[in-house]
């Protein structure tokens, strides 16, 4: 005979994720509208890598809510350091992110950019 708590438990799980999702409300500091994003792959041995996240026509970075830093993020794979490159990066016209050197079987990299496109015409 079938577990009568086990029957129930996917309806109370799928109901607890709905809760958690209606609870969720917009940042109402921010007026981001599109992300736009680079990305690679390295195998082992691949030297400093980069890419550049493109700018969308008519659009602004955008800022984290409540500061004057700019939206973004990093998300690697693998044995090797990332970061958005200062000397490539205006944040106007230029966002360029960089990998160094690929110490494990394989790393990815991607850089993204939330964007303000408020204005656009």
């Amino acid at each position: 005979m079938p577990c009568r708590a086990c029957l129930l438990l996917p309806g109370v799980l799928l109901a607890l994720v709905l809760f958690d999702l209606s609870a969720a409300s917009p940042l109402a500091d921010s007026t981001a509208t599109t992300e736009s994003s680079c990305n690679f792959g390295m195998a082992k041995g691949d030297p400093t890598r980069s890419c550049m996240v493109p700018v969308p026509q008519g659009c602004v970075v955008a800022f984290l809510p409540g500061t004057t830093r700019p939206w973004s993020n990093i998300s690697k794979g693998g044995a090797t350091t990332c970061r958005f490159n200062d000397k490539e990066t205006d944040w106007k016209t230029r966002i360029t992110g960089t990998c160094g050197k690929c110490t494990s079987f394989q790393c990815t990299a991607r850089f993204g950019v939330m964007f303000d496109c408020s204005q656009r015409k």
